[in-house]
């Protein structure tokens, strides 16, 4: 590889690694306004305090554990980012900062099963551990040259990894947490508890949608070969018919056009197509996409009515939509991109057998089991020492107020008598 090619290259990974770090504020925007107003401010000031947390808890430990050399399980070397320096490739600090953007959006997600009713501490301590041990992890089986990865595990850019890893954690910490105070009635029935601004939550996702074109393409680690605009056109037409699908399937439902269940949509045909959008053709990645916009709307109100209160529907769209993208490849993937990518065989449809979806199952079954086991124990003893969850009177009043002592928007929710009176008036209605 010449200068130029290798320049090339890393000024692309590095614009990749700034696309998929921008997603943190699509982030901000989508779950703060699909949740209430008074948490408003806590829940977008957490995004920037959790990639500030993933940030240093990566570079000492996550990045070591994922892609060092070690065992087959995790990797053992390059602590605090000490790796042996490589000539005629690109850098290891650029190759980080890709990483841990990925890392930082897994994180995200899961923080969606912990909305408008976890304690700020948990966030702290739980976001150390996941992003330094739990995430790794299975990253090193899948990406790191761990043993999945020797059997021919396809996930280009991280259905499994990222995606299905925050959304089995988001599920667990919703059932830990339990549903929020108002959601659900006495006989079961729930009760809806709307986001205050949908106009956050539209602009949250076209922002997302622009970051995952780092966040796929980018995937490629090069623009040499022009096989990144192939990845980015797999990932767009998956985006767009999970969009359509989603809302067509929740107006079949409702007789509803709902927005927030078409954004779900996107973002699940997102996720589908991020492990197999390098190994299908393009009428593929519109069945993909299609297949996830309708799987995510499903299980919206699947869980609501088995009592699950998932605020951003993380479970749904990434954990769901994980699973269904990274199995998609054992039945889509082609043997033209499969000689152009290197990874796995053939799916079940271009006569494969069933080898490789097989591979795909046994990635997703051992990483949701091992996350799920990581997040529950590391969640049980937070709860233990310090609890997750903050008190009845601290979410009734929001946790904008209690745990940063001021309103997102106070001119709208601050009484008159300022936080003490609010207290009182949060108290009141408890006891009504």
């Amino acid at each position: 590889m010449n200068a130029v090619a290798l320049s090339v290259d890393m000024v692309w990974v590095t614009l990749s690694a700034i696309l998929v770090i921008f997603m943190q504020a699509g982030f901000a925007l989508l779950e703060a306004g699909s949740t209430r107003m008074k948490n408003a401010g806590h829940i977008a000031g957490k995004q920037v305090f959790s990639f500030a947390l993933a940030g240093i808890a990566f570079w000492a430990v996550g990045y070591a554990v994922a892609f060092g050399e070690g065992t087959p399980l995790f990797g053992t070397s390059g602590w605090f980012l000490r790796f042996p320096a490589e000539e005629g490739g690109i850098p290891t600090e650029i190759l980080f900062l890709f990483q841990l953007a990925f890392a930082a959006v897994s994180l995200a997600i899961a923080w969606g099963g912990f909305a408008e009713r976890a304690k700020l501490s948990a966030y702290f301590l739980f976001g150390t551990l996941f992003v330094a041990v739990i995430y790794p992890i299975a990253a090193h089986w899948i990406w790191g040259g761990g043993w999945l990865s020797t059997l021919g595990k396809q996930d280009f850019a991280g259905s499994t990894v990222v995606h299905l890893q925050g959304g089995i954690a988001a599920l667990v910490a919703t059932l830990m947490l339990g549903p929020r105070i108002g959601k659900f009635n006495r006989d079961g029935t729930a009760n809806n508890l709307p986001g205050h601004n949908q106009v956050y939550t539209v602009l949250g996702v076209l922002i997302i949608w622009i970051g995952w074109f780092g966040f796929n393409p980018g995937s490629t680690l090069s623009v040499q070969d022009g096989f990144f605009g192939y990845v980015a056109l797999t990932t767009n037409l998956a985006a767009a018919t999970g969009a359509i699908a989603a809302l067509f399937t929740v107006r079949i439902i409702t007789g509803k056009a709902d927005i927030s269940m078409m954004l779900n949509g996107v973002l699940a045909a997102l996720v589908a197509i991020t492990a197999s959008c390098a190994f299908v053709e393009p009428w593929a990645a519109v069945i993909i996409g299609a297949v996830a916009g309708m799987l995510a709307v499903y299980s919206v109100f699947y869980l609501e009515r088995r009592g699950v209160d998932d605020p951003i529907y993380a479970f749904s769209v990434h954990g769901v939509a994980g699973i269904w993208g990274t199995l998609s490849t054992g039945l889509f993937a082609s043997p033209r991109l499969i000689e152009i990518v290197g990874v796995g065989g053939p799916g079940l449809l271009y006569g494969g057998g069933f080898r490789q979806l097989g591979i795909q199952a046994l990635g997703v079954t051992v990483t949701a089991l091992y996350v799920a086991i990581a997040t529950f124990l590391v969640l049980w003893v937070i709860d233990r020492l310090i609890g997750l969850r903050v008190s009845k009177e601290e979410e009734m009043m929001g946790l904008d107020l209690s745990e940063h002592g001021v309103y997102g928007y106070p001119e709208q929710l601050m009484p008159p008598g300022g936080a003490a009176s609010m207290a009182r008036s949060a108290s009141s209605e408890e006891a009504i």
